[in-house]
């Protein structure tokens, strides 16, 4: 990994106008777990396939089975913000990482303290009321009982998430668009780039060098100048420490 390694650094030291993709792999290094690995959530036993709780129609069908499970796997207050979350804040802070662009609804990258985070599949800690539109946070849903109830108007209060047959918030679409084309880097991380649509944003990207890291090789591994196969986390730890040097 020692050339890759240095090799992204030069990358990063080259340029200032940064934007960052990422996925799953970035949160299991905080120990939430993913949906598509041997071990994530798509293939333990559950009485419903979670791609089936985690759609539209099983929320207004099955709501108190949704919330079941959703409560029980989608609770992410007791995750910490790990080595990947902390650099990218690092690279922000230092003015050239201009976007995080993340597949992930668990926070923590805000967690770790950056500012300019497109969620493209909602976030666990906002839910609203679908009849007054009242906010709520995450420790809200979590100490409900049964079906979170607004408490101003008595209506069901559902996560701002993307769930299966939603489509995604046509703002954030834009400003992930918009991020990545006019970045001068792409760093892709902790994803295998299946999951659309928002795989295909990071066709936008007009940049010259494109970084993939992944531990599993990914169909767009043709179009990257530097692909390292790791733990993100790992890489970033080398490879951004020592810009601060």
């Amino acid at each position: 990994m020692g050339q890759d390694v240095e090799k992204l650094q030069e990358l990063i030291d080259q340029h200032d106008r940064i934007v960052f993709f990422g996925g799953a792999g970035v949160s299991t290094e905080s120990g939430i777990p993913d949906f598509r690995s041997k071990d994530g959530l798509y293939n333990q036993q559950y009485t419903y396939p979670p791609e089936e709780i985690l759609s539209h129609t099983f929320f207004i069908n099955h709501t108190k089975e949704f919330y079941e499970f959703y409560k029980d796997k989608m609770n992410s207050l007791k995750y910490e913000p790990n080595i990947t979350h902390i650099k990218l804040t690092e690279l922000e802070q230092k003015g050239i990482l201009k976007a995080i662009v993340t597949q992930n609804i668990d926070g923590l990258h805000q967690k770790a303290g950056s500012k300019n985070v497109l969620e493209l599949h909602g976030s666990v800690h906002r839910n609203y009321c679908m009849k007054c539109h009242a906010f709520y946070d995450e420790k809200f849903i979590l100490e409900s009982e049964g079906i979170p109830t607004c408490p101003k108007c008595g209506g069901k209060v559902k996560p701002d998430v993307i769930l299966y047959e939603e489509g995604l918030d046509n703002a954030t679409i834009e400003g992930a668009i918009r991020a990545i084309s006019s970045a001068d880097l792409l760093i892709i991380g902790g994803t295998s780039l299946v999951v659309y649509p928002a795989a295909s944003f990071i066709n936008y990207y007009r940049g010259k060098d494109m970084v993939l890291i992944n531990k599993s090789s990914t169909g767009y591994d043709n179009d990257a100048s530097l692909v390292i196969n790791d733990a993100i986390g790992e890489v970033l730890k080398e490879a951004v420490l020592d810009v601060y040097k």
